[in-house]
């Protein structure tokens, strides 16, 4: 991995990974956190969204694929990006709970997941960060830690394992005592 690349990036690309990195990272945990629907999930929740927005938001600054006046087909992930987070807070705030988790997990699919996919390929920044001059053996970890990741997300959503849980049964035994 060398960071020179990002290190030397516009302003704008600089913001948009700053604020995508940790985006993926909470919203992987809030899918698969148990604690939904607590004050702690809540506030992640509203973190999350806005990373999502500061993303989407800082990608329309960002022109390297310039195909038709400045943007490119993945400036359109950005658009349902801002759409989406809209819906997840009114799901939300309007206590549609289905319509909310089917929407986060759409947004994260989309906005980080295909989006991220598509910096990866040659010729982009994130490609030379992260897979340029990288040896066999960490492109192959980085390909079986991926793999894993989304492995379990599938699994957890499709109910074949168990989520993280929130501690409920360690609150019990304390009370208990």
């Amino acid at each position: 991995m060398m960071l020179a690349p990002l290190l030397e990036a516009p302003l704008a690309v600089q913001i948009h990974v700053a604020a995508v990195l940790p985006a993926a990272v909470l919203g992987a945990f809030l899918l698969i956190w148990k604690g939904r629907g607590t004050p702690l999930h809540r506030l992640f929740g509203k973190i999350w969204l806005i990373l999502m927005l500061v993303t989407a938001g800082s990608s329309f600054f960002i022109h390297s694929l310039d195909m038709i006046w400045g943007f490119s087909p993945i400036h359109l992930l950005s658009v349902m990006v801002i759409f989406s987070s809209w819906r997840v807070y009114r799901t939300a705030r309007a206590g549609n709970i289905r319509a909310h988790t089917a929407t986060v997990r759409q947004l994260y699919f989309w906005g980080i997941v295909v989006a991220g996919g598509f910096t990866l390929v040659p010729h982009r920044l994130m490609h030379a960060v992260v897979i340029k001059d990288t040896s066999t053996l960490q492109l192959a970890m980085l390909i079986v830690i991926s793999a894993v990741a989304l492995l379990v997300f599938y699994l957890q959503q499709n109910r074949k394992i168990r989520p993280f849980s929130n501690g409920g049964s360690v609150r019990a035994n304390h009370h208990a005592n």
